[in-house]
């Protein structure tokens, strides 16, 4: 750090363009002890952000899960509303992009691009009947494995 009398002395100092013998030249950049202290400071900044940011990533995913699967849901609707039922299990979300054998009034595809997978790039689970009667769709997380918390936790459309 160069203060204002040293400003002043080097400016006085090239106004008589006389430069030898002064302390101009040597105050120029930063110290290396200014640089230590601004890395210190910037690795405890990335060091206490950085995890938040991670955390609000991982959420994102679970996030965009749940909005997936509530679109399957509304384009398994309106296939109920043209078909009067829901694909079975065998059929699976395939019969919202792809008319399933022997079906009447199939007026789709009920998704655009095909049916997508899971934020984690695994395929949504379907059931028909499922485990509460009615139709369900899970995504089974991060770790791809039944139950779990946080992140690994099950994504499904029925409470």
């Amino acid at each position: 750090m160069v203060s204002i009398r040293t400003r002043r002395a080097c400016a006085a100092s090239f106004a008589r363009k006389s430069s030898r013998g002064s302390s101009c030249g040597s105050s120029r950049g930063f110290t290396l002890i200014e640089l230590l202290v601004v890395l210190a400071i910037l690795t405890l900044l990335a060091g206490l952000v950085g995890p938040r940011v991670l955390n609000q990533l991982g959420g994102a995913k679970s996030k965009t899960a749940g909005v997936q699967i509530a679109d399957l849901d509304k384009s398994l609707e309106l296939f109920k509303l043209d078909v009067g039922r829901y694909p079975t299990t065998e059929e699976g979300l395939n019969a919202l992009v792809a008319k399933p054998g022997s079906v009447n009034g199939w007026t789709g595809p009920y998704l655009k691009g095909g049916v997508p997978t899971d934020p984690w790039g695994k395929p949504y689970k379907y059931a028909n009947p499922g485990t509460n009667g009615g139709i369900e769709i899970i995504s089974l997380g991060a770790d791809g494995a039944p139950g779990g918390d946080g992140e690994n936790a099950d994504i499904r459309n029925t409470p």
